[in-house]
């Protein structure tokens, strides 16, 4: 990592944010190289092991550098983003008689009391710097109470406890733009949250309630009047859980909305007996070779995808919008869909082709464990080709899975359940699933798709063709 020396350039160093964790992953940025911020505009979205949080940059000017590209894991105390101060709207300068390197040495020395841990680190001393008002308006300068207020609104600290008037709605950046999302004018909305700041309830309320006729208001003479009783809603909230949409479920619906909405889907699907599968997993479990591995039907459904790949080689690929290409890959990330307390996470085993049986079990098997514990690292989630579901481990027939983004093709494997069936010109109980294919109809198309779908299905009814098909 390069150092700028330059002394209008600050470096905004990935926070504490106050769960006593070391490291977050990046997972969006708002903004790029040249951008202009102000202080406390969210500059990126960052997630922990617990939650999704965005961090507001404590700077006016220009970006620098973006030093960690999205999806990266930082460590707390690295610069992830470089601002020029000197460029576009930059801070006040401080007064002459106060230097102010020594100013900031002594607040990293000591922490002044008062200062409590908030959402980007530790809080800015009662005496920070004036902003300077913004040109063409003719503001008056902040009294400090007034600007450690602003400082609490923008999310770098505690505001004095002091009573500031403004006409202004006070809310911090993040729920402006949720009101802004929402179509919410902040001025119409009640506020419940500490020194009457709008939190993001008070904004899903505002929503939620019907539009109420305009109250006028009181005459600058006369006392507050007491707020008057909310109208009453038309269902029952009292019933209701609000969940904040972060973490794993945020980047999970976006990437399967973005998906649903950018490949064009087709899913097939085919009923198969599994009888002599299910058979020759209970001979394997006997077979040294596999001793102290975990066995399922889920190995030899992998193993049977990873040759119909091989026979048909054409489905492993991906759209490449940008350039109108179809990129072919020569090699298998095999993902596979595990459910979390996070959310659904789809990590993936590289180069799966490769890999013997034996491999490919002790691959699954750390797969499923390291997802169980919340232990899956990003890059394990990361460079999938295809991915297989396994939506049978709760009773389910079938389903029609929606493709990881990037993916062509995505496999859904049914419960396997005993059922009448025949064989061999007699009507016998034998085990049988169903399975279902979706893949992206602009690269594959239905003979490709069926010819995949098909090729799984003969494995599976007859495991020996995974020795003279592969």
């Amino acid at each position: 990592m390069t150092t700028m020396t330059e002394a209008s350039v600050r470096e905004f160093k990935m926070p504490d944010v106050g769960e006593g964790l070391t490291e977050a992953e990046i997972l969006k940025w708002y903004v790029q190289p040249g951008d202009t911020v102000t202080d406390g505009q969210v500059v990126c979205e960052v997630e922990t092991a617990k939650a999704a949080v965005e961090l507001p940059i404590p700077y006016d000017g220009v970006v620098r550098e973006l030093r960690f590209p999205e999806g990266t894991t930082v460590d707390v105390g690295t610069a992830i983003i470089a601002v020029d101060v000197a460029g576009g709207a930059a801070p006040a300068a401080a007064p002459a008689d106060v230097p102010e390197a020594p100013a900031q040495a002594a607040e990293e020395e000591t922490e002044p009391q008062g200062r409590q841990p908030v959402l980007v680190g530790y809080g800015v001393a009662q005496t920070s710097t004036k902003r300077r008002p913004r040109k063409g308006a003719d503001v008056p300068r902040q009294e400090p109470a007034a600007q450690a207020l602003q400082s609490e609104l923008n999310g770098h600290g505690p505001a004095a406890a002091v009573e500031v008037a403004a006409t202004r709605p006070l809310a911090k950046p993040p729920v402006r733009k949720l009101a802004k999302d929402l179509g919410v004018d902040l001025a119409t909305v009640s506020p419940t949250g500490p020194d009457g700041i709008i939190t993001r309830e008070d904004v899903h309320a505002a929503v939620a309630a019907p539009a109420a006729e305009p109250v006028p208001q009181a005459a600058p003479a006369a006392p507050a009047a007491a707020p008057a009783p909310a109208a009453p809603v038309t269902f029952d909230t009292g019933r209701e859980t609000r969940i904040p949409v972060k973490g794993v479920r945020k980047a999970t619906a976006a990437a399967m909305v973005g998906s649903a909405f950018t490949a064009p889907h087709v899913t097939e699907f085919v009923t198969v007996d599994v009888t002599r599968t299910m058979k020759l997993v209970e001979e394997l479990k006997a077979d040294k070779e596999f001793a102290g591995l975990r066995l399922n039907p889920l190995l030899l459904i992998s193993k049977a995808l990873l040759v119909a790949i091989k026979r048909n080689p054409d489905v492993n690929a991906s759209w490449d919008e940008a350039n109108q290409e179809i990129v072919q890959k020569h090699y298998v990330n095999l993902g596979i869909a595990a459910a979390t307390p996070r959310g659904l996470i789809v990590p993936n085993i590289k180069d799966a082709h490769a890999r013997t049986l034996p491999q490919l079990a002790e691959a699954l098997g750390e797969l499923v464990s390291t997802a169980r514990e919340g232990k899956t690292t990003p890059a394990a989630m990361q460079g999938g080709t295809v991915t297989i579901t396994n939506v049978g481990v709760f009773g389910v027939d079938t389903g029609t899975p929606i493709l990881n983004p990037g993916e062509s093709a995505i496999l859904a494997v049914g419960a396997i359940k005993l059922q009448p069936w025949v064989h061999k010109g007699k009507v016998k109980p034998r085990q049988v699933t169903t399975l279902a294919l979706s893949f992206d109809h602009r690269l594959v198309d239905g003979e490709l798709g069926s010819k995949v779908l098909a090729d799984v299905a003969a494995i599976l009814e007859q495991p020996k063709r995974l020795i003279t098909w592969a």
